[in-house]
């Protein structure tokens, strides 16, 4: 049966490990489909409110690299259910993760969400584009206000996805997940502080001592 994901992933060295291991039967007897190559509503939510992702592809000698991508919530665009894009903002301008799609367009992204301990896993092959290779495209995957410089776009293939169980996954929180939780807080003791305020003004108008 089908496993999407490690469909692509499973290769003879990887299934002889599992054979080292002991887990090739649990494997070869899955018992149903995962299908994963369109992405559902639960993916596009979960991709639609990430900051950052993990892009790791190959070079020609066969190194891998890994990059980390940040931007505002939503910096990679869902285009379609089996389609994502992003534009690609001048960095330190060594341009491996560029120069290694030109080469080999296959790409693989982990999507973190620490806080609530999620991971999911895109293999996807990617598409280089000018930026004005596609206005259309290019309107999506802009972010107002985001004073970086684009210098290309990636759209990406989906050719098939996967979520991790949590299991050492350490939580983390960013800055804009401290802020809400702490405006939470916050607000809590306003009006605490402001029942409060208005008991002892009930209490001095009856001569109670506060």
């Amino acid at each position: 049966m089908s496993y999407g994901f490690l469909d692509i992933a499973t290769t003879p060295s990887v299934r002889e490990v599992q054979a080292q291991m002991g887990a090739d039967r649990m494997w070869r007897t899955f018992d149903g489909d995962r299908p994963s190559d369109r992405f559902t509503e639960a993916e596009a939510a979960f991709i639609a409110e990430r900051d950052s992702f993990y892009l790791a592809t190959v070079s020609e000698t066969g190194w891998p690299y890994v990059q980390h991508r940040g931007g505002p919530a939503g910096f990679l665009n869902l285009v379609n259910d089996r389609t994502l894009a992003f534009a690609d903002y001048r960095g330190n301008r060594q341009y491996i993760s560029a120069g290694n799609l030109s080469a080999n367009n296959r790409a693989s992204l982990f999507l973190m969400d620490y806080a609530q301990r999620m991971r999911l896993k895109i293999y996807a092959e990617v598409e280089t584009l000018a930026l004005d290779a596609d206005p259309v495209l290019a309107d999506l995957v802009a972010v107002p206000g985001y004073r970086a410089k684009p210098e290309r776009m990636f759209r990406l293939h989906l050719k098939a996805f996967d979520w991790n169980c949590p299991q050492h996954i350490t939580r983390r929180f960013s800055e804009r997940e401290v802020a809400e939780a702490a405006r939470v807080l916050n607000d809590r003791v306003s009006r605490l502080e402001a029942e409060n305020a208005d008991l002892r003004a009930r209490l001095a108008g009856e001569g109670v001592p506060a």
